[in-house]
């Protein structure tokens, strides 16, 4: 890895970070997007060159019924979406 490439990655998701949660930010960005991102998006070219549609999605929307269980700059965790998508009756019991 040239230092172009670690100048240009540390810009991206570093920028001119001043706070200790703006550097917290930065480094769950980056994490997230080396462990879940760069593989979905390799799967999806797969999928894609072998002629196949391909949607792909992003969700950031804060579950209320997070409140005060994960911290505030956590805004949506892996598989959260799935109460939105298919409903939620075994968070609430209304079946």
């Amino acid at each position: 890895i040239t230092s172009e490439v670690v100048d240009r990655v540390y810009e991206e998701y570093m920028g001119d970070a001043e706070s200790p949660a703006q550097v917290r930010d930065g480094l769950l960005d980056a994490m997230g997007d080396v462990y879940f991102v760069i593989s979905a998006v390799k799967v999806a070219r797969y999928h894609r060159d072998a002629g196949n549609p391909v949607y792909f999605y992003e969700f950031q929307h804060r579950p209320s019924s997070v409140e005060g269980v994960v911290p505030e700059f956590v805004k949506a965790d892996h598989g959260a979406e799935i109460a939105f998508v298919f409903g939620k009756p075994f968070l609430a019991g209304d079946v």
